[in-house]
């Protein structure tokens, strides 16, 4: 994916200004301190996580790199709940997330010693796409998809759906069941998260999805937007009737919430240990400052400014004097 980067460094410059400022402070002028207030960071920031949150990270990744060449933020690819797995182990410093941190998910970081801590990032609409050959189903209610979906389902043609519609076989395509975006879509389609069929092609790789269902004249599928967007020449959408008439996704429906039950907030999770490496402090900020600019470039609904400022005003809270002392605990 092209990512434009004129217009965001100014910006960019800005954020890693302040956020030196803010932990040359902190340290109180210590090697990592000195480091910061030069503007001279180094070191690896790791993420890993949702499919659906991978474009945003990729592009502050970035955006990033090209300000601090000495500091490296590899973006992992193990879905939301994968992501989870890593980031409670200790194995990543920021985890991406297309969905809240799961109770049993919390309760594996807090015994591992890690609080999870989040920041929204931006709305997402999951889209329901199918072959452009496609050209009867324009609009789908609620009740239409779950009949699809739901776990023990028989439905395998279209005529099955509405008689009207042809006799011609459905070829399900979808996330799979480590993905936010599958998590999402279950809950409020089948009204349970994770209750789903079993009998589709399931892949973490949106790309692959968007393959599958461009090269299939009988398919139906679902992903992130900002997939859809992309491929707008290769696929189609479908409005859904969530109670409100058909609306189709768009930025607009989206934000303003027409786009029902299918719009939904994304996230990324860090930590107070990540939080004592100036590095993942500053590029979290540097995430949260140019999310305005830069989330839109890449398909997705940023969320109210509000929300990004009380985000930075948090992180100010939160790296203050440094994180939370922890004694003898590693910086991981």
């Amino acid at each position: 994916m092209s990512i434009p980067t004129t217009t965001l460094l100014r910006t960019s410059a800005l954020a890693l200004v302040v956020a030196a400022g803010a932990f040359a402070a902190a340290c109180g002028g210590d090697a990592d301190g000195d480091a910061v207030a030069s503007g001279e960071l180094s070191g690896t920031v790791l993420l890993d996580g949702s499919s659906t949150v991978f474009p945003i990270a990729e592009a502050m990744s970035e955006e990033f790199g090209i300000a601090n060449p000495q500091v490296r933020v590899p973006v992992g690819l193990s879905g939301t709940g994968g992501g989870f797995k890593k980031f409670c182990a200790g194995e990543t410093d920021i985890s991406n997330a297309s969905r809240p941190v799961k109770d049993s998910e919390l309760e594996t970081c807090r015994a591992n010693g890690i609080e999870p801590l989040e920041f929204r990032i931006a709305w997402d609409g999951l889209t329901v796409v199918k072959n452009p050959a496609n050209d009867w189903a324009t609009c789908m209610t609620v009740e239409e998809l779950r009949r699809i979906w739901q776990p023990g389902s028989t439905i395998t043609r279209w005529s099955q759906v509405r008689e009207e519609w042809p006799d011609e076989e459905i070829v399900l395509y979808g996330p799979d069941t480590d993905s936010g975006t599958f998590d999402y879509f279950t809950e409020a389609i089948n009204g349970e998260g994770g209750a789903s069929r079993d009998d589709y092609t399931a892949s973490a790789d949106d790309n692959v999805l968007v393959v599958g269902v461009a090269g299939d004249a009988g398919a139906l599928g679902y992903f992130g937007f900002a997939y859809y967007e992309e491929n707008t020449d290769r696929l189609g959408d479908i409005a859904i009737g969530g109670g409100n008439g058909c609306v189709a996704p768009s930025r607009e429906t989206i934000e303003d919430g027409t786009y029902a039950p299918l719009s939904r907030p994304m996230f990324i999770y860090t930590k107070d240990q990540a939080l004592r490496k100036p590095e993942v402090a500053a590029f979290i900020r540097f995430w949260i400052e140019n999310s305005p600019a830069l989330v839109p470039e890449v398909g997705y609904v940023p969320v109210a400014d509000s929300v990004y400022a009380d985000d930075l005003q948090r992180l100010e809270e939160l790296t203050a004097g440094g994180a939370p002392a922890m004694e003898d605990a590693a910086v991981e």
